[in-house]
């Protein structure tokens, strides 16, 4: 498609193509990966009920015959008081001046915060339109969202607010209609048939590190980084050859990452790998290693040094 615009012909009427990107804000642990992933149909951002999983900035691209949507996942903003936390809200907050949209999510079940306070007095003095979504209302009794969207509607007056489940998808197809008429009319950015422009090594990464949240407890999930050290297709063999580490921020932690006779570094590894093969659609061999990287949590070198 070329052009600054495509005009797709209805019954008696042109449509504008329309294009633009798309921020997902809130607090940690609202959903926001979870309605990517919904957006787009398919998993590309990983998501564990532990908060402030999301650490880099996720695009993902919806490509429909009318518009293309590119979303930006972030981090959950909070009041954040290590580097690395301080990193990850800058990342969220420096989003808001390049995008074309926002979407602001907030989970119903445990009600409006300090930090979702916080994040309507930033986006009341942001230009960029947004749109208010009230996440998780299937598990919220109907005499509960009332007041809810009331509030809301005091913190950010003049958006609509959207009540949707970004795990059912209920309100998905309304959100999406939503979206289309507030972007500018533009061009495809992306080819169709791509949803990310995350690298291979990156989502790998990222998938490793989504297990590691999953199998590991308090404070471990949160002083661990992956990096990936080889990733070779072997294409004769229908085979990717993944060689990657876990960073460690304590000596502590470490052999609870490897786990009684490596039993712990295996079971990341076997659901890393089967995640892995069902997104790459071949054979995959996975081999982890643990590092400990002292203190890079709060060390802004190793911070860049690991990708944050």
């Amino acid at each position: 498609m070329s052009g600054e615009t495509a005009r797709n012909e209805g019954p008696g009427e042109t449509q504008p193509h329309r294009s633009g990107f798309v921020a997902i804000v809130g607090r940690p642990n609202v959903g926001k990966s979870t309605l990517l992933n919904q957006l787009l149909g398919e998993k590309i951002a990983i998501v564990t009920p532990k908060p402030q999983t999301t650490r880099n900035r996720i695009r993902g691209i919806k490509t429909l015959a009318n518009a293309q949507i590119v979303f930006l996942d972030t981090p959950g903003i909070h009041r954040a008081h290590s580097v690395m936390n301080r990193r990850m809200v800058e990342t969220a907050l420096t989003t808001l001046d390049e995008v074309d949209g926002v979407l602001w999510l907030v989970d119903a079940s445990t009600g409006i915060g300090r930090e979702d306070e916080d994040i309507a007095r930033t986006l009341s003095r942001s230009e960029t339109a947004a749109l208010i979504l009230l996440n998780k209302v299937d598990s919220v009794a109907k005499g509960k969202l009332l007041p809810l969207m009331e509030r809301l509607a005091e913190l950010l007056p003049g958006r609509e607010i959207v009540p949707v489940s970004a795990l059912k998808g209920e309100g998905v197809a309304l959100l999406l209609d939503l979206i289309i008429k507030q972007l500018p009319e533009g061009p495809r950015y992306y080819p169709e048939e791509e949803l990310t422009d995350q690298t291979e090594r990156f989502l790998a990464a990222e998938i490793i590190r989504e297990k590691v949240f999953l199998l590991t407890r308090e404070e471990i999930p949160y002083g661990t980084a992956v990096t990936v050290e080889e990733f070779s297709e072997k294409e004769a063999r229908n085979l990717i050859v993944i060689k990657a580490t876990i960073h460690a921020d304590r000596d502590s932690h470490k052999p609870i990452l490897i786990g009684k006779k490596g039993s712990m570094l295996k079971e990341i590894g076997k659901r890393a790998r089967e995640e892995l093969e069902l997104l790459l659609g071949c054979r995959i061999f996975l081999e982890l290693f643990v590092k400990v990287h002292r203190g890079w949590t709060e060390d802004p070198n190793a911070l860049a040094e690991l990708g944050l």
